[in-house]
Formats: structure tokens, sequence, C-alpha cells
């Protein structure tokens, strides 16, 4: 089947479902994706919050006034990071203070909880900034991280489907069954996680642990492409041909702030790439080696898939790991399975009590054994990268000494809402449809083997 260029450039090579796609766009408007994160004791952060939010359970104890003030921020068509730098600048601390479980779709409606340390609840009515609300709902004596987060919950429309509503209703079904059948949606790093129209993330990443800060900071700086907005591809071209950093300030888009950071600093010490990237927020650095990271996990996951090994059923030599009662895993207890374990791991699996996993390469992390390492091996080898290049010496702060990710996601609540005329003068149709996902799955994966788009760019992804 066939697979868009732009996703096999950041690793995804195959669809794991045979049923034909529905085609469509996403994200035609922001209000298109809605997105509600959940904590793991199934506190629902509102995108519309309830008049009772402020007397709904949440985790820790308010027994003392507590150093943590829980929030939902509720944003739209908003950057997370960014939004997080305006919020703490009208709170007047740094970003430092205000902390997350995970980060969101920036083309999107998303509610999520934060926490802000050191501030009490009437300072949030501070917070005047169009598209962004902030709701206090309590004090914690913790600060809140990935460890809280159980999922997002997502609402979606897709438009300008041209199949008829029984063919939607019928593709969209047999996908699920067949998604369902495997044990879940294929795992993937999602589109976002590259930059769906200038997918470098991960090259820049790639540069990072190879130790060339200047070609990193070139690629994230001056690599135009072809799907970006014209302005911003037009100042990419002129700062690859010329490396004229001080006529690049004027040229970049204000919109491309970070690009803009990291130019000051070139302007003020022009070979000092490493204070150029140390512009940027941690969080942000940590990002580009994270997403090579991904892009070999999808390089993995592919080419398990398309070598015909299961996704459900486990081999000799490769990693499982438990699931807890909620459905996330439990990294800290994998096992490699053997010739004396497959059988009882294989029970295991179809309860659901196991699920298979692949590396995300780190400098601790080992490959699998077996028929899937030896196809690990093979990748590492055409990328010409070796493990323990993940402890970055030019920028140790983002190393990664990597780690363990399931093959396939749980898909849970799936719904199909309403299949409608796309408009009243349209023939084409749009249909809503809603489903949950564990924490660190993309919504996107699901919605490509439901539509198989021939071009994900003007499909919305």
């Amino acid at each position: 089947m066939f697979v868009p260029k732009v996703e096999r450039l950041i690793g995804i090579e195959v669809y794991v479902t045979d049923t034909l796609g529905i085609g469509g766009v996403i994200k035609q408007s922001i209000e298109d994706f809605l997105v509600e994160e959940m904590l793991v004791d199934h506190s629902l952060a509102e995108i519309s919050p309830s008049k009772d939010a402020v007397k709904r359970r949440v985790l820790g104890s308010s027994l003392i006034r507590d150093r943590y003030l829980l929030c939902v921020l509720v944003k739209r068509n908003w950057d997370t990071f960014i939004a997080l730098r305006k919020v703490a600048e009208h709170l007047g601390v740094s970003t430092k203070k205000i902390q997350i479980a995970g980060i969101k779709d920036a083309k999107a409606v998303t509610a999520q909880y934060v926490t802000v340390e050191g501030v009490a609840a009437e300072e949030t009515q501070k917070v005047q900034i169009k598209d962004i609300k902030i709701h206090p709902i309590g004090y914690l004596r913790n600060e809140l991280s990935s460890y809280y987060l159980l999922g997002n919950s997502f609402h979606v429309t897709i438009h300008a489907i041209n199949h008829s509503k029984s063919t939607v209703r019928n593709r969209i079904t047999k996908t699920v069954e067949e998604l369902k059948a495997i044990g879940g949606v294929p795992n993937f790093f999602g589109h976002q996680r590259f930059g769906t129209a200038r997918p470098i993330t991960h090259l820049v990443g790639k540069a990072l642990v190879e130790g060339n800060l200047e070609k990193a900071a070139m690629l994230f700086l001056a690599e135009p492409f072809p799907s970006e907005h014209h302005d911003s591809r037009l100042a990419r071209g002129n700062l690859k041909a010329t490396l004229n950093f001080k006529q690049s300030l004027l040229d970049f888009p204000k919109q491309l702030r970070y690009e803009r950071l990291m130019i000051k600093r070139l302007i003020e010490k022009p070979d000092d790439f490493s204070g150029a990237f140390r512009m940027l927020p941690i969080r942000l650095r940590e990002l580009f080696v994270q997403a090579y990271q991904s892009y070999l996990f999808n390089k993995f996951l592919s080419k398990r898939i398309a070598s015909g090994f299961s996704l459900s059923k486990a081999e000799v030599g490769d990693y499982v790991v438990s699931m807890d009662r909620s459905g996330l895993p439990m990294m800290k207890m994998s096992r490699i399975v053997t010739n004396e374990n497959l059988a009882e791991i294989n029970r295991a699996m179809q309860t659901g009590k196991m699920r298979l996993a692949l590396p995300l390469v780190g400098f601790k992390q080992h490959s699998s054994l077996g028929v899937q390492g030896e196809s690990e091996k093979r990748i590492l080898e055409e990328e010409a990268v070796n493990l323990q290049e993940f402890k970055v010496k030019v920028m140790s702060e983002v190393s990664s000494r990597g780690g363990l990710r399931t093959a396939t996601a749980l898909l849970n609540d799936f719904f199909l809402k309403k299949i409608d005329a796309d408009s009243a003068k349209s023939l084409k149709r749009k249909t809503e449809v809603t489903f949950t996902l564990n924490r660190g799955s993309y919504a996107t994966i699901l919605l490509r083997e439901m539509m198989k788009p021939h071009n994900p760019i003007k499909a919305g992804f």
C-alpha cells in the first residue's frame, strides 16, 4: 500500500491495516481537534470545565498549604512551550516554576493539567492572554510530571470525505477491527514529533549525537523545506546561501522565535553554536535527540511489520514489558524472550498482561536479540550511529540512556459519533470520532490508518 514520502522520511514506512482509507482532511479548523488530558486517577482536564470543577478530586492532599497550585490550562492554537512562557510572564514567575505532564498539539484546542510553584489561586486572574485560559483546581505537595499522566481523550472531526455514508462507516469499522485484532494501534511516533511541514527535528538530533553542533544548528536554521511557509523558506534559503546572520535576523519571520534567538547569539559570537543552542529551552533541546530516537524506533517498527512478524506475539530475542491495571506499561518490568519462556510470555500477551516492546536507543539500552535484534543492528549500521554516541559529549544535558517503548498502543473508548454532509452546498461528508489513547501515543497514527492520506500535509497532519 502506498506510503507518502513525508512519512517515509520520519521512519513510518508501512500500514498495519489492509482496509482502504476514507481520505479527508483533519484540522480544517482548530475546533476540529479537541484534546483533554487524563491523569492516572482518571481526573479529566475539561476544555469547558463544569462549575463545580474546583470541588473535583485531585492528586495529593491539601491538609496543609501545599507548594504547588494545580490548574487546568486550556489553549487554542498555541505551542505548549510558548503558551507556558506567556503564562509564566503574566504570573511573574520563571517557566521552571510551571510543570506539565505532557506536551499537547499546537494546532488544536487542548486542556491539560499544570502545576505552578508558590502561586496562590487568585493570582491566576493575572493571566489575560488571547486563546489561553487557566483554571485553578487545588493544591498539591508534589509538582506535576509525566508519572501522573494516564493519557488523552480525543474528539476529532474529519472533513472533505468523498465516499458515501455507508462506505465511510464500513471502512472505519473494519480498520478499528483490524487494529484490535493486532492488539491496538502501531505505536509509531507521530508526524508532529518531527514537524510535518518541515520534518528535520530528528536530523538535528542526529547531528547532535554525532557531535557536529554547526551542522545541527544550520539544519535547524537554514534547511528550507518545500511545504513550509514561503517567507520562512526564503529566509532559510538565503541564510544557507550567504551565512549572513545579521541579514537573517531581518529576514526571519517573527513567529520563528526560537530560530531568531539562536541567530541573535550567532551575530554576537558567530562560531558559538553551543551557546546558540543553549538559548533554547532545555526541553526543546532534549526533543532533538529524542526525535532521532523516535525516528530509529519508527524504522525498527516499520521493518518488523514489513517482515511479517506479529506485534501481538513474541519471538525469541524480543523484549516484552508487563502492563499495569490501567493499561500503562511498567518499563522496569521488562524481559527478554527465550526458548524456555516463549510459551508463558505469549499466554501473558494474549491476556493483555504483557506487550511487545522495541528499544528506544541510548547509551544504556541494549538492542533486542534474535531476528529482531539483527534487524535493528542493520538499521543502526545504515545510520552509521553508535549507541554510546547518545552520551552527547558536546551537550551532555541532552544525553539519553534510552529505554523501551511498546510496539502497540491500546485503543480505548472508540466511538464513531456521526457522519453528515460537510456543508449544505457540498456533496462531501464529514465524520466525528472520539477515542482515548494512553500517554506517549499519537492520535495521528490512528487517523492515518483510517484515512490513508496520499498527501499528509494537505490532509492536515
